[in-house]
Formats: structure tokens, sequence, C-alpha cells
């Protein structure tokens, strides 16, 4: 038995990509949980949708390497059904730096993860989605950053351009499928209370920079993964190629 609704989150195996298939699921959806690495966390939170009834798979599979991306899809295929919903969240950032401190291996780590594992996922939804080519259509969520905006000085301009990347080809895609059923947005998140932070090598980053923010708190998963799925939703249906900032007002 095929869902109706079939969403694949990357990197949904913590923070801000947990939080959404964990509410893909309670909202109906059938979720595949993707995740790099940790098979443990992917699992737990298959669990999760599965003990409140929902149903959920989790595959492993680097979102950066085309031909994982391409078993990725085809499992998903397989196991639940034509995609209807993309969630790209995947991504990565390392230890905070200066510009002229950080080399030409660090920038492509970041870009091939951050924007060509975004390029790759999109184009194979959108190979499904499409209504060129016979598909039913469906919604594209790109998860963006505040970074976009700000530019990170200091710490991250590297993330931070390539989620200026990710921006950019949101709007790009938007424009080249709206005939064919499908919408794409993003959601740039602000300071969110996510283990990402300890990437960087500052795990208590939120709390630090929280002060800076008008509303002077960090935001929680939960809050981004809300304004996911309502751009997912037919509530969105007038909107592609846009923004929801989800920054506590920076």
């Amino acid at each position: 038995m095929h869902a109706d609704k079939i969403i694949l989150v990357t990197g949904a195996s913590r923070g801000i990509g947990a939080a959404t298939a964990v509410l893909a699921g309670e909202r109906g959806y059938a979720v595949c949980v993707n995740y790099r690495q940790d098979k443990a966390a992917a699992d737990a939170v298959v669990k999760t949708i599965t003990d409140a009834g929902g149903r959920a798979i989790a595959i492993a599979a680097d979102v950066s390497e085309e031909a994982d991306v391409v078993r990725l899809f085809e499992t998903v295929d397989d196991e639940l059904g034509a995609i209807t919903a993309l969630v790209n969240n995947a991504g990565i950032l390392e230890k905070q730096a200066r510009l002229v401190d950080m080399d030409a291996d660090r920038w492509n780590r970041i870009l091939k993860i951050n924007v060509t594992g975004c390029f790759l996922c999109a184009r194979e939804a959108v190979r499904r989605m499409s209504t060129r080519s016979g598909g039913n259509g469906g919604a594209i969520v790109n998860v963006s950053s505040g970074a976009a905006r700000l530019g990170a000085p200091g710490e991250y301009i590297d993330y931070a351009a390539s989620k200026g990347a990710v921006d950019t080809l949101t709007v790009g895609l938007a424009k080249e499928v709206a005939e064919e059923g499908i919408r794409v947005n993003a959601v740039r998140p602000g300071f969110i209370y996510t283990d990402i932070h300890a990437s960087g090598g500052e795990p208590g980053r939120v709390e630090r920079v929280k002060e800076f923010v008008p509303m002077k708190r960090g935001g929680q998963p939960q809050e981004v993964a809300a304004a996911i799925l309502w751009l997912l939703s037919e509530e969105s249906s007038y909107s592609t190629g846009t923004f929801i900032d989800i920054t506590g007002g920076k």
C-alpha cells in the first residue's frame, strides 16, 4: 500500500531534518529518513514516526555523491512509491575560521554537500514529479540559512556562500518548473538549537549569540519544521521561489 504523500528528508537523523521528518509523519506523509553515517539516530527517528502510527524508512546515502543520490531515490520508488515532497536539509559546516585561514579543500567539501547535494536531489525529484515527464507534481523545500543574507564573517563565509548558492538555485528552479506542477521554496533558519554548532567548534554558540537576536532567544528545530511543512502543504499553493526567514527577527 503506497501513501498519497511521500516525503524524502535529507540529513534527517538529527536537528531540523529529524524534526521535519517527525512532523511530516504526524501530517500523514510516508517518510524516507536519509542519513549519511549515524544509522542508530536515523533508526530512532523512524521509530518515533512508526510508534505514532506513521510509515517511515531510513536510507543511508551521501547526497554529494551522484550514484548515492540515484540509488536513494530508486529505493524510495521501490519501498514507498512516487515522491511528492523533498526537503533538501543535509548540510555541513566546519570549524569557525577567517577566510584567510581556509583552504580550497574545505571550500570544496562544503560546496559539494551543501550545493551539489541540493542540486542532485532536486534533479531526481523533478524527474519524478514533473508533469512534463508524466509525474503528478510536488513540492521542494531547500533549507538555506540566515547566513546567506548576513555572510557569517569571521566564522563561516564558506558556509554562508554555499547557502547563497542554495537561495539562487531555489529561485531559478522555481521559475523553471512552475508550469510543471512543482513548487520550490526555501527556509532560512537563524540560530537554532541543533548539534551542527559543535561541528563548528562551539556547541554553545546559540547561547552566546542569542542576545543579538531581536527576540532574545534561539529557535527550536520544530519551529523550522513547521514552516517547512507549511511550504510543502496546499496552504502555500500560490507560493514558489520564496523564502521564510526563521531568525527571530535578525
